[in-house]
């Protein structure tokens, strides 16, 4: 079980290793969320990280382990149209498959009902079909809306494959 709290400035580089290594890298192999074989380069950097724990309306949730150590993040972030969009989904990749994803999106949702929004959003890229699963066997469905990958900006990668879309996501709360 995780304890949460919001990020501060002194936990970017924290965030920037644990967001690498669940995502990019060889040693994001150990895991299943894995971008390896479809990206290279970076995933996040400090600077994002920086801006999405500062920006108005946003925060990142990290979550830590029984004996104090960074285990997980997300970045939640509350959108105009009463949505709270969830990012930077990230875990251990040595502590993945043991619920911690799960318990990241519940965090999402009690801080989404904290706040009286109506629904969650995320965008998955399309070539990810385990982890688009995932999220719909926990009642997230694609609305049908994509968006195109930025492969000309290194800040978010640089494609090893062609043709990478995100999916948009979407899960309505009661």
């Amino acid at each position: 079980m995780l304890t949460f709290r919001p990020a501060a400035p002194a936990d970017v580089p924290a965030v920037v290793r644990l967001v690498e290594s669940a995502y990019r890298g060889e040693g994001s192999k150990r895991g299943w969320t894995t971008e390896a074989d479809l990206l290279g380069g970076q995933r996040t950097d400090a600077d994002a990280v920086a801006e999405m724990i500062a920006a108005r309306g946003s925060r990142v949730e990290l979550g830590f382990d029984a004996a104090g150590t960074l285990a997980a993040c997300v970045r939640l972030k509350e959108e105009s149209d009463g949505s709270l969009y969830v990012g930077l989904l990230a875990v251990d990749p040595a502590r993945q498959a043991g619920g911690l994803g799960k318990e990241l999106l519940a965090r999402a949702e009690a801080v989404a009902r904290e706040r009286s929004l109506r629904r969650l959003r995320m965008t998955v890229i399309s070539a990810r079909a385990e982890l688009l699963a995932f999220y719909e066997r926990r009642g997230y469905a694609r609305t049908g809306r994509t968006e195109p990958f930025p492969e000309h900006d290194p800040r978010f990668g640089l494609p090893k494959v062609r043709g990478l879309v995100f999916v948009e996501l979407a899960k309505p709360l009661a």
